[in-house]
């Protein structure tokens, strides 16, 4: 978990933050609970990464390049994540659907390579025992997602097929309609009016292999159809709280209330206008909308060579027009809201780190710390935190294989 050198530099440091009921919280007292409960990650996109010439995943890298390398998973004690094989929504194309197809198989084949080269600090996990072994061997525990199902096509073969590979969640869609279902943020609207019939197929396949649903992305009517069709408890992989944040991408509170009565997660996300409504009269928010009409309209269909200029613009444009990112403080307010309209048992966190996450005091998973620090400020117990962090995926996790093992 933590490195020693991080663990002392803590522990050494002592001073005290004040809680809401004024009892002191000691950096000791973070740095213990912490390193005790098991920690989860359950979005990032670092394996488009991956893909790139020049990335080392087994050294200390600097955001905003990636916010994802296994030396800073230790030092900020996160002991599981899962890399998600992400892949554009384009035209649903025979030819497009191959190109995401090869694309989904190559992260996934690049997760594997850097965790065979890197043995003695990872290892590829399958179910969910596999992060408490892995991390009882002092390694960070790599499970894969598949963020999109646009590879599937139309073939339901392929869901058992990335299963076999070893996915174990798919995000039923992404910014737009796929053949699976409806999008929350499709420009031209619903086109299912939910799941699709194929979707429906995919979704009792899942089921059968012990696959779990994420349902972050699709419309709120394909989360209701998702819901009423599940015989599992589904994953809202990486989202937040509408009722705080109003990006459509987000869980409305019947949204969350029907997830926590499936039994589900929500695991908050910290990209930063899914955690708080942007500032839109400012010019990092002129400047970043032109070049998301670029990414929505021009980005998939980019040679490789003018993606990564695409790319590079865009980490351009950051740094010389700064925005005022949200805080760990706003990130556990959603938290908050879950805790208090359900219970604790339905919430968890899914960073989005490399695709777009990051807070201005936790912008790499070095500094996952400070979200123990918040919670513990905010009276939250040993057991509430432990559940957060893993507890409340991982059993999930366990259901959905346990209902397909019958």
């Amino acid at each position: 978990m933590f490195t020693k050198g991080l663990l002392l530099l803590i522990t050494s440091t002592l001073f005290s933050i004040a809680s809401p009921d004024g009892n002191p919280v000691s950096e000791k007292q973070v740095a213990e609970i912490h390193d005790k409960v098991l920690t989860v990650d359950t979005h990032v996109d670092t394996p488009m990464a991956l893909l790139n010439d020049g990335f080392d995943i087994g050294e200390r890298n600097e955001a905003p390049r990636s916010r994802v390398d296994f030396v800073r998973m230790k030092e900020g004690g996160l002991d599981a994540i899962f890399f998600a094989a992400f892949t554009g929504q384009r035209e649903r194309t025979p030819e497009n659907t191959e190109a995401a197809y090869k694309r989904a198989n190559d992260m996934i084949d690049a997760t594997y390579e850097v965790c065979n080269q890197y043995d003695e600090m990872t290892e590829v996990a399958f179910s969910s025992a596999d992060a408490d072994r892995i991390e009882a061997a002092g390694k960070r525990a790599i499970y894969i997602g598949m963020e999109n199902g646009f590879p599937l096509g139309k073939d339901l073969s392929r869901v058992k097929e990335f299963y076999d590979r070893g996915v174990r969640y798919i995000t039923l869609s992404h910014s737009s309609n796929n053949d699976i279902c409806d999008s929350s943020t499709d420009r031209d609207g619903p086109e299912h009016n939910g799941l699709s019939d194929f979707g429906e197929e995919v979704v009792k396949e899942m089921n059968r292999l012990g696959m779990m649903i994420d349902v972050s992305h699709i419309s709120d009517k394909s989360f209701y159809d998702v819901i009423q069709l599940s015989d599992a408890p589904v994953i809202a992989s990486h989202s937040s709280v509408r009722a705080i944040a109003k990006h459509p991408r987000n869980m409305t509170l019947d949204m969350i209330k029907a997830l926590a009565k499936n039994g589900g997660v929500i695991q908050i996300c910290l990209l930063d206008d899914y955690v708080k409504d942007p500032d839109t009269t400012t010019v990092h928010y002129q400047k970043m909308q032109y070049l998301r009409k670029i990414y929505n309209d021009e980005f998939e269909s980019m040679s490789d060579e003018k993606k990564e200029a695409f790319r590079d613009l865009w980490r351009k444009t950051q740094e010389k027009y700064p925005k005022e990112l949200p805080t760990v403080a706003d990130l556990v307010d959603h938290i908050d809201h879950v805790k208090n309209l359900v219970g604790i048992d339905y919430v968890g966190i899914g960073s989005d780190f490399d695709g777009g996450g990051g807070l201005a005091d936790c912008e790499d998973v070095s500094q996952m710390p400070n979200i123990t620090r918040e919670m513990l400020r905010r009276g939250y117990t040993e057991d509430e935190i432990r559940k957060v962090w893993g507890g409340n995926f991982f059993r999930v996790f366990r259901e959905v294989e346990e209902l397909a093992a019958k």
